[in-house]
Order: structure tokens, then C-alpha cells, then sequence
């Protein structure tokens, strides 16, 4: 059964004429008549009672007319589906990423995008880094952002933010009015640490040991925005990226002084499964993140960037792309 067969059906039932009907598909009337009578012989039964001068459905036609009504409306539908996928009139997006992604950098990036397409559904899935290439691997997400490039030959990746970790404390804090500080200087400064052993955890603890400097964490929470709080009622120091902290430093409720023994930049980066054709809506919406990568500024050194609350530390990401 093949739909152009329905739809000459459809087209005799309606128009009340073979010749007619011929006419409104651009066909002949023995090629329609052949038409029907195939789909007749497909089906086992007569559809039309040819013996009357206008054709009239048997019980079998009014049964096929009733079906053919609906399996090319769904045909229609399908197509208007389709198309409203490609002109992004509808879609679904699936991101992964971590806890400071998901607070930090989507938000803005989400609201670029709904600017242009504000029909699509963006769905964020937070889970930490480590586990995020083998959400996009098993295709649970389109694309993931996160904290570090994953080494597989089967994901793309290309890097949109390379971000400073900076050391935060109350404005209200001695420290604060410094211009800088030293590593040594800080042995005897309670510390507020994320319960996560990050990369950036890892190369706090690593620069006190070489400097034989103690690092007294006395409190372990469990998300950013917590240890932001604790901070602010001078609880203890902490070490954070930059970009979860820009709007606190901003507004200056959080102070953040420079420790050029403790240089360390983490770069983000997306990735997605390599040759894989995305949807509409995910190739728009990775467009968007190449866009943020073709923007970033060149990096400034800690020496540039000061205590500044509004400047952030960025680089230019390396063309390479794996």
C-alpha cells in the first residue's frame, strides 16, 4: 500500500469522479484508475460500487477512506514536525555539566540562546566532570561541558573558558586591604574547602606542602554557593574559580586578593560524540558555544588583573582540537 495510492483514493471519494480527481493530482484518469485498482487488489476488496454512474464506497471503501483520512494526516503532521524542527520552532537540547557550570556559565549562555529560538527545550543535567564523557558517549546528553578534555578517540572537544582560582574572604576581612599576599602568610588562616577533590583542590594543598605551609581547612561543604555564604560571615578563606564569584566581587561583598605563588587557570570545555549529526536545536545551541569560544579575550597576568572585581582571567584556547 503506498500513500500515493490513498491519496488518489481520497482524491476520487472527494471530488466524486475519476476524471476529476485525475485532474486535481496532475495525472491521467487510467493512471489514477490503475491506482485504485491495485490498492483494491492489495487489499482484497472492491472500494468503489462501479456500477452506479458517480462511484460510491462499499463498506470495505468506507472503511479504507476512514484510515487513509488518518495515516496521511499523520503523514502531514510528521512533516510539519520536521520542519518545525529545522526552523527551530521546536527541539530539545541536552546539556551536561557540573555544579559551577550549571550556576555559572549556562545561565547566560541559555539566555543568548532562547533570544533566537525561544521555543526549544534546554535540559541541564548537573553531574560532577569526571563522569560526563560517558554521559555524551552513551548519548544520555547532546554535549557536555566540563572542567578538563577528555582523552577518547570517539568525542570532539574544544575548549570556550579558561577561568583564574582566586582566593576569596569578606571584604570586612585585614586581608583584604592588601595588595597581595604570600602562601606563608596564610599557615595560620582557617580555610573553607569544597568536599570535592577538584584538580583545583589538588593544586591548593600541593602549593602549601611546597612552600611548608600549613592549610587548615575546618570546614568541608558541599557546594560553592555555601562556602560563597560561609566566606561572607568571615567563617574562613577560600579558594574558588573566579567566574563563581564575579557577581559577589562586583557588588563587593566578597574581596579577592591576589597570591602570585598560587597561579593556577582551569579551562572548560565542551565536547560532544565526534561525526554525529545533532539535531537542529543542538547544532544551534553548540554554535552558540563556538561563538563564546571565538570571544575570549586574551588572558591577563595576576600582576594585570589585581583585585579588581570585574575583571576575569581568560586566554585564548589553543586551535587544537581533539
Amino acid at each position: 500500500m503506498e500513500l500515493t495510492q490513498l491519496e488518489f483514493f481520497l482524491m476520487v471519494v472527494e471530488q466524486g469522479s475519476f476524471s476529476k480527481a485525475a485532474v486535481r493530482v496532475y495525472r491521467t484518469q487510467p493512471a489514477v484508475s490503475i491506482a485504485i485498482r491495485r490498492l483494491e487488489e492489495e487489499i482484497g476488496a472492491p472500494l468503489f460500487d462501479r456500477s452506479q454512474k458517480t462511484p460510491t464506497l462499499t463498506d470495505a471503501g468506507e472503511l479504507v477512506y476512514d484510515y487513509a483520512r488518518r495515516i496521511l494526516a499523520l503523514r502531514d503532521q510528521a512533516q510539519n514536525v520536521v520542519s518545525e524542527l529545522r526552523s527551530l520552532k521546536r527541539g530539545r537540547v541536552r546539556i551536561g555539566a557540573n555544579e559551577s557550570t550549571s550556576l555559572y556559565i549556562l545561565p547566560h549562555l541559555i539566555l543568548e540562546y532562547r533570544e533566537q529560538h525561544p521555543n526549544v527545550k534546554v535540559e541541564i543535567f548537573r553531574q560532577v566532570s569526571e563522569r560526563l564523557p560517558r554521559e555524551v558517549l552513551d548519548r544520555n546528553v547532546d554535549f557536555a561541558l566540563l572542567a578538563f578534555e577528555p582523552v577518547d578517540s570517539d568525542l570532539e572537544s574544544f575548549p570556550i573558558l579558561q577561568d583564574e582560582l582566586v582566593l576569596i574572604m569578606s571584604p570586612d576581612d585585614p586581608l583584604a586591604k592588601r595588595e597581595s599576599l604570600k602562601i606563608e602568610e596564610l599557615g595560620e588562616q582557617s580555610f573553607v574547602a569544597h568536599n570535592v577533590k577538584t584538580a583545583s583542590r589538588h593544586k591548593v594543598v600541593e602549593a602549601f606542602e611546597q612552600h611548608h605551609t600549613p592549610l587548615n581547612i575546618t570546614l568541608e561543604l558541599a557546594t560553592v554557593e555555601t562556602i560563597k555564604r560561609f566566606v561572607q560571615l568571615k567563617i574562613g578563606l577560600a579558594f574558588v574559580p573566579r567566574m563563581c564569584v564575579a557577581e559577589e566581587l562586583e557588588r563587593g561583598t566578597l574581596a579577592t586578593v591576589p597570591v602570585p605563588e598560587l597561579s593556577y587557570f582551569r579551562t572548560l570545555w565542551v565536547t560532544h560524540r565526534r561525526n554525529i549529526t545533532l539535531s537542529h536545536a543542538s547544532a544551534a545551541f553548540l554554535e552558540v558555544l563556538r561563538q563564546r569560544a571565538r570571544a575570549i579575550p586574551p588572558r591577563q597576568s595576576p600582576a594585570q588583573s589585581g583585585r579588581s572585581p570585574t575583571k576575569t582571567a581568560s586566554t585564548n584556547p589553543p586551535s587544537r582540537r581533539k
